[in-house]
């Protein structure tokens, strides 16, 4: 397993959740140079982009997250973080890591469950 996601649960909404992706068996100039990103899937809709982070840490957001999540990186660490505060019900889906490095090839975490209750 290249990518590991977790941090994934149940929240009430407002609540906030931290999600973590590590790369633990990546070379660290690999993951250094890397482009990331968090995508989500809820039940029946297609995955969409939720953050990504650049090898320099320029960072985006769709706008329906934008001024409540954050996406950031510990290249130390080797693991991809999203940061998601003020929760809402239609944040929950299954969330997955996406890394793209410098070759071209691309690789996907497992995905972890976030559920948000009303």
């Amino acid at each position: 397993v290249q990518l590991q996601a977790s941090g994934g649960g149940l929240v009430q909404a407002g609540g906030s959740l931290r999600l973590s992706c590590k790369a633990p068996r990546f070379i660290l100039s690999v993951f250094n140079e890397a482009d990331m990103a968090w995508y989500r899937q809820a039940p029946g809709q297609q995955r969409e982009l939720v953050a990504s982070i650049t090898s320099e840490s320029s960072t985006n957001y769709a706008d329906f997250v934008k001024g409540r999540f954050t996406i950031s990186r510990d290249n130390g660490r080797r693991t991809l973080y999203l940061q998601m505060n003020s929760l809402k019900p239609e944040d929950t889906a299954d969330y997955y890591c996406y890394v793209l490095i410098s070759t071209g090839r691309s690789y996907w975490g497992q995905g972890t469950l976030v559920t948000v209750s009303s």
